[in-house]
């Protein structure tokens, strides 16, 4: 038996060293490789997608910025949509989903005006009052300039047009 184990033994000492060659070794002359460059998305904080939505609500058109993530994404895809949505709390309208979105849902302390979010994994929100609220949301996208949001989406049911921009 010990035969057998000093045979396998220098068998693979014999087997690592033929492996190495002159090739392996470092050049002394070459350039350092450099590192690749990291994707700007990973260092910049800034947004690297600013995919626009266009909103319609009657004859008012809004212009909206999605987020970069995957939720927004998963949104993106579902569109063109028109949608009725429904009123609550005289403050926003919603919409449920047929399917669930990706959420990462967090609390911000203060929902905006113009808003777009998704409460739990399939509500779609669109916010036209600006409060503070303690609940959590995940953030879609937000209307550019909102400023005549609450007067064109008014009070009661609104249908609305969403769809990529331009």
């Amino acid at each position: 038996m010990k035969k057998l184990m000093l045979i396998v033994f220098s068998f693979m000492i014999i087997t690592s060293l033929s492996a190495c060659s002159e090739d392996d070794k470092t050049i002394p002359d070459a350039p350092p490789t450099q590192p690749e460059q990291q994707d700007d998305d990973n260092n910049s904080g800034e947004k690297k997608d600013n995919v626009k939505l266009q909103i319609t609500i009657g004859e008012t058109k809004f212009t909206a910025t999605l987020q970069d993530n995957a939720t927004a994404k998963a949104f993106k895809s579902l569109l063109p949509m028109t949608i009725t949505m429904n009123e609550l709390n005289r403050n926003e309208k919603y919409y449920d989903l047929p399917n669930s979105l990706p959420t990462a849902a967090s609390n911000s302390g203060t929902i905006h005006s113009g808003d777009i979010m998704l409460y739990g994994s399939k509500t779609l929100v669109l916010f036209y009052k600006t409060f503070s609220t303690s609940y959590s949301y995940t953030k879609i996208g937000s209307i550019d300039d909102s400023s005549k949001l609450k007067e064109a989406i008014g009070l009661g049911n609104a249908t609305v047009i969403f769809e990529l921009g331009e």
